[in-house]
């Protein structure tokens, strides 16, 4: 587990609720720590795990079992990479979301406000847009924009106006030049969580984070069969809303829709009405449990 410690392990594999002879999608390879406990309960059953980081294709190889299949790609190509695969449905789809603790502990990746780096941030290393180029080439109100609805920043205008002046006499290229620039926007104290919110701002605009997770819940709506779990955990609030949204209105936004006689018309219905979220003693030994939020939907 030195790779990743998946959050709520147990809890998990239990709300997939899964039958030995099964077929399960794990959205999010990385270490392998949840399609190792899911392979353990399959008996002629298949798995099919999905990730697009290259060090999350090294950890797959050591994976020997023919009920176990490796998809390198992007969870919000699930649909096509199912049926390439001959798989027309699915009894659960498991998905962590956000980043990988390998990811941010990688120095050279540029995710994490710790160690010196290149602003990198792609988590498909093959990927063309960086963080570098977000920050260099995006024009003060898109930067803007990015900085408000994803990072939640409070002075995200201002703090856009600062890196378009900075870039005009040097890009911003390494994780303390942007730091640098950040220091001076932020109160006394909180410096480490808003670097934190700037980062994960830009992250989630790099890996277009939010937009594959709508498109990929909407594809899993049509993949489960009858009974079917969807098992999603967040890790922030932009996230969760999403999940929480789609598994009870069957949308990411607006209003619930009705039938005739009033029933909501969605693919899912909720099987926890509140979020689970990890122990006391779990988000002692693993921090990043603290605020991660698991919702489960089934088919109907």
């Amino acid at each position: 587990m030195s790779y990743h410690d998946p959050v709520m392990l147990t809890e998990c594999i239990e709300a997939l609720n899964i039958k030995p002879n099964g077929v399960y999608v794990d959205l999010t390879f990385g270490g392998g720590g949840h399609s190792k406990e899911i392979l353990k309960k399959l008996d002629g059953g298949h798995l099919y795990s999905f990730d697009q980081d290259q060090d999350a294709k090294l950890n797959a190889e050591n994976i020997d079992t023919s009920s176990f299949t490796f998809i390198e790609g992007n969870f919000r190509h699930l649909r096509r990479y199912l049926k390439m695969h001959g798989v027309k449905t699915v009894d659960g789809i498991l998905g962590d979301l956000g980043i990988s603790s390998h990811q941010i502990d990688a120095a050279e990746r540029g995710f994490s406000t710790r160690f010196e780096a290149e602003l990198d941030m792609r988590m498909d290393q093959s990927a063309t847009k960086s963080a570098k180029d977000v920050l260099n080439t995006y024009s003060q109100a898109e930067l803007h924009r990015i900085l408000g609805m994803y990072g939640e920043v409070k002075n995200a205008k201002t703090l856009a106006a600062a890196i378009v002046a900075r870039r005009t006499n040097a890009e911003i290229n390494t994780v303390n030049e942007l730091k640098e620039v950040l220091s001076k926007y932020t109160k006394r104290g909180k410096e480490n969580r808003y670097y934190a919110q700037v980062f994960q701002a830009i992250r989630i605009e790099v890996n277009e984070e939010l937009k594959a997770l709508e498109e990929a819940l909407e594809q899993s709506a049509e993949m489960l069969d009858i009974d079917g779990r969807l098992v999603i955990m967040s890790y922030h609030s932009l996230e969760d809303r999403i999940v929480k949204n789609f598994i009870a209105k069957g949308k990411m936004t607006g209003e619930v829709e009705k039938d005739f006689y009033g029933n909501v018309i969605r693919p899912l219905e909720p099987v926890n009405r509140k979020p689970i979220v990890a122990g006391a003693e779990e988000i002692e030994r693993n921090n990043r449990a603290r605020s991660a939020k698991l919702r489960i939907g089934k088919k109907i």
